[in-house]
């Protein structure tokens, strides 16, 4: 008997359904269809109601006077409030007593680690934002980064929202000609950047490309350069090839780079650190205050910056990670996206630490030494929260099940993805 014929519809459509294990169902914070259904319900009911009981778990120096004010077609969060996104994802946790906890774990392409604790990078944060405030920078201001995933891009993006001013970052791989146009279109004055980064074992010149475009860009006045390839990171700081908890970590290869330094214009990073006081109060800021600029790749035309204000972004973002993820306080949640894009920013960087969880950052590319790479960092770090893209898994296929079944991935709970539907 000759086979059925197979059709192509057939093939594109994925009706199967994966539920939860009953062990993971009971303990989820949003544990079935039925509770699921009710707050969506209150939701659509009573918005305000819902929304400021979620708004009331966060610190606000002023509460608000009005949960949402909606005239259309303008709709106003939190109006009237006062907070700080900084302060929620640092000085809250600290509070909490979670100062001791992982916040950042990082991996360099190279290999090096890093941690940072909560009380760890509440200093650098801290210390960071008076260099910035020593640069002149004051609410209100656009600084524009351009930097590799580092733990530094966390701290910087920090360090604007805990003085009030806004980030605008652009993705490393971006041209000088990206960076020009993102520039003049946010006013911005300062850039803050490294002297490289590592990508499939070849180092990324950022420098030399903020060079290039400074060359051609007035508007770009101050540079600050981390020292990530140069010669190796600057000795006695939290980049010295050991975590800051003083664990031992393998660092990356020294390499030597002749690095471009602008007199008057450019500034080393430790150098300004080192100078600088770890203790800086958070800025209130009102809820409707710019947090940061994000621009869209411009493949249609030209690039717009979407502007994403405080209250509002802080309380979805946290609350979209807790209950998608079903964020637990021992998990290590590992999302993928480079920083460069709005999921890195939401589910890397501010949704994570809003909820005082190991947040974990990798440098480099997934098949760089190897196709296993994910899994090996998977299985070394133990993650427990993995979130990808579609693009990714679609390259993981291709490679089959060797480069995964050689790993230890038990730590897994839950696997997410972001941007497009999964091949069926």
């Amino acid at each position: 008997m000759a086979p059925e014929s197979i059709s192509i519809e057939s093939r594109l459509k994925e009706d199967r359904v994966f539920p939860p294990s009953p062990e993971f169902a009971a303990q989820a914070h949003v544990n079935s269809r039925e509770q699921y259904e009710a707050m969506y319900r209150r939701s659509i009911d009573d918005p305000e109601g819902f929304w400021g009981e979620i708004a009331s778990q966060f610190h606000w120096f002023r509460k608000w006077d009005r949960v949402l004010d909606w005239k259309l077609p303008y709709a106003k969060w939190f109006a009237g409030g006062l907070t700080n996104l900084s302060y929620n994802c640092l000085d809250r946790q600290i509070e909490c007593g979670r100062g001791d906890h992982v916040a950042i774990l990082w991996e360099g392409e190279p290999g090096d680690v890093r941690k940072l604790t909560y009380r760890q990078l509440h200093e650098q944060v801290c210390k960071f934002a008076n260099v910035l405030k020593q640069l002149g920078v004051k609410k209100g201001d656009r600084v524009t980064l351009y930097m590799p995933m580092i733990p530094e891009l966390a701290i910087a993006m920090l360090a604007c929202a805990r003085i009030g001013a806004a980030h605008s970052v652009i993705f490393a791989g971006f041209t000088k000609q990206a960076i020009i146009d993102r520039v003049e279109d946010a006013q911005s004055h300062v850039m803050i950047t490294a002297d490289g980064g590592w990508r499939r074992g070849k180092v990324v010149p950022l420098k030399q490309t903020v060079d290039e475009a400074a060359a051609n860009c007035d508007l770009i006045q101050t540079v600050v350069v981390y020292q990530r390839i140069g010669g190796g990171p600057a000795p006695g700081g939290p980049a010295s090839g050991r975590s800051s908890g003083g664990e031992p970590a393998s660092a990356g290869p020294a390499i030597s780079r002749s690095i471009s330094m602008q007199p008057g214009r450019d500034h080393w990073w430790h150098d300004l650190m080192a100078k600088a006081s770890p203790q800086c109060p958070a800025e209130p800021c009102d809820a409707e205050d710019m947090l940061y600029l994000l621009y869209t790749s411009g493949s249609t035309g030209k690039p717009k910056g979407i502007v994403h204000t405080t209250g509002g972004y802080m309380v979805y973002t946290a609350y979209s990670a807790k209950l998608i993820f079903d964020l637990k306080p021992d998990d290590v949640f590992w999302c993928t996206a480079d920083i460069g894009w709005v999921t890195g920013h939401s589910y890397v960087v501010y949704g994570i630490l809003a909820n005082g969880v190991t947040t974990l950052m990798y440098e480099g590319a997934p098949n760089h030494p190897d196709w296993d790479r994910f899994w090996a960092i998977c299985e070394r770090h133990r993650v427990t929260k993995f979130y990808t893209a579609p693009t990714a898994i679609r390259a993981f296929m291709r490679e089959g099940r060797r480069h995964v079944d050689k790993h230890d991935l038990s730590s897994i709970k839950l696997l997410g993805t972001v941007g497009e539907p999964i091949n069926p």
